[in-house]
């Protein structure tokens, strides 16, 4: 039996998820979590084979959980699950040590079969996202610049974004300017507005 985790904030949506792969014959779920800190810690607990986590959870979302998952239990197969799914989610999860991107909109038996593809050491993301993904254009940003450009446009002021990456606000402030020259952006939310249209910023 290939032991899963299911991880989502909804508790309708987790129900019937649970409720449709214990219908098959080698699946058993044998933990639920409301959000990215049950998650691991149920993980740890119940040590599943598969987790199966939302994209967006409280406390920590489902690419933190899946970077912290991969750290504590390397053996543990993550699959993220996500209802707005971008070709920049996708490559952040891969990224962050998950095995598959999987779109909620897939048919039901997909995420079974995906299930079974991790836990053989494989890996999956939707294809048409896939597809998507090559006909990106390069970010011109540097990872520092994207990363200060997506807090940005998270909500976080220069003095938020000085604190959550440890670095002076001259220094914020000198890559949200070199941001905005280079998407030709006449403030940081629009630099934000303009990167997220393109997929490069979540």
């Amino acid at each position: 039996m290939i032991r899963v985790l299911l991880a989502d904030d909804e508790e309708l949506i987790r129900a019937a998820l649970a409720v449709l792969l214990d219908l098959e014959p080698d699946i058993e779920v044998v933990a639920q979590a409301r959000d990215g800190r049950s998650a691991i810690e149920s993980a740890l607990r119940h040590r599943p084979d598969v987790a199966v986590m939302d994209l967006e959870m409280p406390e920590l979302d489902g690419m933190r959980a899946a970077a912290e998952l991969e750290r504590a239990r390397p053996e543990c197969a993550t699959v993220i699950l996500t209802g707005r799914g971008r070709p920049v989610h996708m490559a952040a999860a891969l990224r962050a040590g998950a095995r598959a991107f999987v779109v909620k909109g897939a048919p039901a038996s997909t995420l079974a079969d995906v299930i079974r593809r991790v836990h053989e050491g494989g890996r999956y993301v939707d294809p048409v996202l896939a597809a998507e993904a090559l006909t990106i254009p390069s970010s011109p940003l540097t990872e520092r610049e994207t990363e200060v450009l997506q807090l940005t446009g998270d909500g976080l002021d220069v003095g938020g974004v000085a604190a959550r990456l440890h670095l002076a606000r001259g220094t914020v402030r000198n890559l949200l300017i070199s941001v905005r020259l280079k998407l030709d952006a006449a403030s940081s939310p629009d630099a934000a507005r303009i990167a997220r249209d393109a997929g490069w910023i979540r």
